[in-house]
């Protein structure tokens, strides 16, 4: 937890791209994205206007789940080689600004997008705010090695909200979605924390690289990979699907497949250099197989009203 009161005073005058850094821009672009395509790979069109304002509320609503969270864990964030500069350990922000921020953009974007769109949508934003912002920031993270497992669902969210803007209601394939990210935030995260483990125990923070050790998380990191490459493939034959998707899905799973298995073959005689080598080459793959997944999923939505999309 921040402590306000031993957080160093800041070295200068913070500026706007400081204050910007609060809200985690890479993670809000994941947001936009995966929101995006819920939205329009649903069964009913929404008006431009509507539709750009509902997604700008949601980008706006994961940008306060980023600055509550950098404003809760300062502390360990601190400790952190990779977190070390982030606009409050850096001293460019005060806690008491983030958590201001956090909260206002919080209450803006959920009201704003129960006028915008519709109030399921506006409910489920709130609650992706405080699952993210309480449960896996303020418990979570801290308590469990299954903290990455449960908290993964806060990013799996934003299809979902997506889906719901645009038809005001739950469905099988906004849950596929929800899935897809759901499960490949686990694998994407341990492969993190593999060449990242000493900022974990610097930290003292209950990752399954810290609390079990090596061996176990590269079994976790096949296991997991494993059941995301059948439900990644299996989407490809429902309503969102199609052989776009499919092939892009087959072709990304065969290699992401083959990425979790180089790491669980290894063992600690081997070289640590070579170890890091592996685990960063699936870690880099790992982010552009959500985003290729999502984009074969747009593509299809896309095709789908000339014939061209789905099966």
């Amino acid at each position: 937890m921040t402590d306000i009161t031993n957080t160093p005073a800041a070295e200068h005058e913070a500026q706007l791209g400081d204050y910007f850094a609060l809200l985690k821009p890479r993670v809000m672009q994941l947001v936009v994205f995966t929101a995006l395509v819920g939205m329009l790979a649903a069964p009913h069109s929404v008006h431009p206007v509507v539709g750009f304002a509902s997604i700008l509320f949601v980008a706006i609503g994961a940008g306060a789940s980023g600055a509550l969270n950098m404003w809760w864990d300062a502390d360990i964030d601190a400790v952190m080689r990779r977190t070390a500069k982030r606009p409050i350990p850096a001293g460019k922000v005060q806690p008491g600004e983030a958590l201001a921020i956090g909260v206002a953009l919080s209450g803006l974007s959920v009201m704003m997008l129960a006028l915008s769109a519709n109030l399921l949508a506006a409910g489920m934003l709130l609650f992706t705010i405080l699952f993210y912002a309480v449960l896996y920031s303020m418990w979570l993270k801290r308590a469990t090695p299954q903290n990455i497992v449960i908290g993964g669902a806060a990013g799996a969210f934003p299809p979902v909200i997506g889906w719901i803007i645009a038809t005001g209601s739950f469905s099988v394939e906004a849950w596929l979605m929800f899935a897809l990210i759901f499960m490949w935030t686990p694998p994407h995260f341990w492969a993190l924390a593999l060449f990242m483990r000493s900022d974990y125990d610097d930290a003292n923070v209950p990752m399954l690289t810290v609390t079990h050790g090596r061996p176990a998380t590269r079994r976790h990191i096949i296991a997991y990979t494993v059941l995301l490459a059948v439900l990644a493939v299996g989407t490809g034959f429902t309503a969102i699907g199609g052989y776009i998707y499919l092939t892009a899905a087959v072709i990304l799973n065969a290699l992401f497949l083959l990425g979790a298995y180089r790491i669980w073959q290894r063992d600690e005689t081997d070289a640590e250099a070579d170890n890091y080598l592996v685990e960063r080459k699936f870690f880099r793959l790992s982010l552009y197989y959500l985003f290729l997944h999502f984009g074969a999923i747009l593509i299809e939505a896309t095709l789908r009203p000339y014939g061209l999309g789905g099966w």
